[in-house]
């Protein structure tokens, strides 16, 4: 009886934190999202791959932003909003993200990379940053020691592969994140998942929660589902950290002190400076900003310590 009476509080629980978004709108596809900013689309003939973009401002710098894991190009929409001011901001939507193409691709780093690459090549970009959250920090890595003629500059945002993970720990990230992991995920792990990113969840990040739990009707779900299993997969296959002293371009560093997910809490606990500190040694003539009072979600956090620093850093 007492185990029946919990049940019930559990899922009357669950149904609670739910609650707020039952009457989000259902979409059929990820191009009914709402984006800030209009999107543009460019097919890419090598991969065949459409990608999803916005350009907005101008200037003689350009700063391409590349999302992380599970996100959309709206993660940079504070910092577009500023920087466009001074200069041409292109953010896109990674393969299998948001409103680009979907179709299976392996995830790679260098995968991602030479999208990026073709991107730049076709829209005939000129004088490139390139800015990269998270997972879009090691694709920013990666394309920088792939095409070190592109990339005049990186700015990098709590970026993945500062940190070491051995062999039994990648293979640990292959197994916990699965298809059905990801499909599957409830209204309060999605929340907590978001939750988990800053030190102090803002407000104007609802939308967030609100767009991932409207893709989950979207006829595209699945195959970006199976874009964010591939990614991990990249991630751990290709690790950048042993070539961080490659770089031969000036790269801004920024991390939040109160990083919930860098370090790995179940693999490598510890502190997130020791971190940052590691692979800012690792990079010459590197700039490191560890923001106070931050999470790992840092340009939508403390976007007005972003985006002053970036303004500092393209100087």
């Amino acid at each position: 009886m007492k185990r029946h009476i919990f049940y019930i509080m559990l899922i009357a629980l669950i149904a609670a934190s739910c609650s707020p978004y039952e009457k989000i709108a259902k979409i059929s596809a990820f191009d009914q999202l709402q984006y800030q900013d209009a999107v543009k689309k460019v097919f890419l003939p090598s991969g065949g791959y459409t990608i999803a973009y916005s350009d907005e401002g101008h200037g003689d710098k350009t700063i391409i932003f590349i999302h992380g894991l599970g996100s959309y190009s709206q993660a940079w929409n504070k910092n577009v909003a500023e920087l466009k001011k001074s200069y041409r901001c292109i953010a896109v939507d990674l393969p299998g993200y948001g409103k680009s193409s979907k179709e299976p691709h392996s995830g790679a780093m260098t995968f991602y990379a030479s999208v990026i690459n073709e991107l730049a090549q076709t829209l005939r970009l000129k004088n490139v940053y390139i800015a990269g959250h998270s997972m879009g920090g090691q694709i920013a890595i990666t394309a920088a020691l792939k095409y070190p003629e592109l990339v005049s500059g990186l700015i990098l945002a709590a970026p993945a592969g500062f940190e070491y993970f051995n062999k039994g720990q990648r293979q640990w990230f292959r197994d916990v994140m699965t298809l059905d992991g990801v499909r599957l995920t409830t209204c309060e792990a999605i929340q907590n998942n978001l939750a988990t990113n800053f030190y102090r969840l803002p407000a104007d990040a609802d939308f967030m929660i609100s767009d991932r739990m409207a893709m989950r009707n979207a006829e595209d779900f699945v195959p970006y589902c199976y874009a964010v299993v591939q990614s991990v997969a990249g991630m751990v296959d290709e690790p950048v950290l042993d070539y961080l002293k490659d770089l031969n371009t000036p790269t801004l560093i920024l991390f939040g002190e109160n990083d919930n997910l860098i370090p790995n809490r179940y693999l490598n606990p510890g502190k997130t400076r020791d971190i940052a500190e590691n692979g800012h040694s690792r990079i010459a003539g590197s700039k490191l900003v560890m923001i106070p009072q931050c999470g790992h979600f840092l340009m939508f956090e403390k976007p007005e310590v972003f985006n002053a620093e970036v303004k500092e850093f393209l100087k």
